[in-house]
Order: C-alpha cells, then sequence, then structure tokens
C-alpha cells in the first residue's frame, strides 16, 4: 500500500460570505481608523496587524502521514515529526460532532498510554469539505489491521469528558443553580 498523507491547508476553502463579511469589517475599520488618526494610524494599523498575523501563517498547516511504521504528525518549523508506531496504536475511531454550522468529523487515534490525537489535515466540515472521507478514513483503519495484531486492538474506555452530552450538562447545570440559589437567598435573608 501506498503512504498516505493529509494536510489540513490542502483542504481548507474560504466561504465566499465569510471572505466578505471580513473584507467589509476591514474597509470600516480602516475608513474610521483614517478618520481618527489619519494615514499614519492607518499604517500603524495595518503593519500592527501584519506583525500579529505573521507567526498565525507561519504556524498553520499540521499534517499527518500514514506508512508502515506507522503514523507521523508533522508540525510547522519543526524538521521531523512524531512517530508513533503501529504496535503503539490501540484503536481507531471516527470523532463526529455536530456543530452550530454543521457536523464535524475527523480520525482519533487512540495510543497505549492512554492519550489520543485526532489525526491531522484528516478532517470533514464546512470549511474542510471531503468528499472521500469515509474511504481515506478506511484506508487508515486498513494499514492499522494489517500492522497490529488483533489481541493489541483494546478500545479505550470512555473518559468522563465523554460521557456527557450539553442537555445532560445543562440540566446538571440547572440543578445545581436551583439548590444553591434558595440556600444563598436564605443564608443572606
Amino acid at each position: 500500500m501506498d503512504e498516505l498523507t493529509f494536510r489540513s491547508k490542502d483542504r481548507f476553502r474560504w466561504s465566499w460570505h465569510f471572505a466578505a463579511l471580513v473584507g467589509v469589517a476591514a474597509a470600516a475599520a480602516g475608513a474610521r481608523i483614517v478618520h481618527d488618526f489619519g494615514a499614519a494610524g492607518l499604517a500603524w494599523a495595518v503593519g500592527g496587524t501584519a506583525v500579529l498575523a505573521l507567526p498565525s501563517l507561519l504556524l498553520r498547516g499540521r499534517w499527518s502521514t500514514v506508512g508502515p511504521s506507522g503514523i507521523t504528525f508533522h508540525r510547522p518549523l519543526a524538521r521531523r515529526g512524531r512517530t508513533y508506531p503501529w504496535h503503539e496504536i490501540r484503536w481507531l475511531e471516527v470523532y463526529g460532532t455536530d456543530r452550530r454550522f454543521g457536523e464535524f468529523r475527523t480520525l482519533q487515534v487512540h495510543f497505549a498510554d492512554g492519550r489520543s490525537r485526532f489525526l491531522s489535515g484528516l478532517v470533514q466540515d464546512r470549511t474542510h469539505p471531503s468528499p472521500g472521507f469515509d474511504a481515506d478514513a478506511r484506508r487508515v483503519r486498513n494499514w492499522w489491521e494489517l500492522s497490529t495484531d488483533p489481541a493489541d486492538r483494546v478500545r479505550p474506555p470512555k473518559k468522563f469528558l465523554d460521557l456527557p452530552t450539553s442537555q445532560s450538562v445543562a440540566l446538571v447545570a440547572l440543578l445545581a443553580a436551583g439548590t444553591a440559589l434558595p440556600a444563598l437567598v436564605l443564608h443572606y435573608w
């Protein structure tokens, strides 16, 4: 099988309404700065924004490589990535959640020491469309299954943060507020 590479910056696309919103906001801010501080103020604002934006542009673009040696997570400005051999990987699963603006899915990698990471670049959501997400996740899973013993594939137990849903968290918060508020009123009355 061929080595697989997933790069997040290759899948990102700007939506037209977001780009228009950023453009209108930048034009309004620029007009206000020119009105209040003149051309020199605008030059300082543009230069300061460029200086602050430069690190974020340099540090974006994590990627992952899946191959015979395991899964390698690459970071920007690093010479080499961190490779996790197949025998250290205990479980792979598709992590999905519904967000306000649509569904988000990625591949979650669970390690023998209990930690887990998301596979950089293999993402499907509105800003990272990936029509072949399921096929790519299946290809990674095939690498894992061919490179590990079935006895070593252990599904991790659910952690506390994995269990509650937003409704159960809201219910617990409401119950806590409902019991704390009368206690505070009676205490200070």
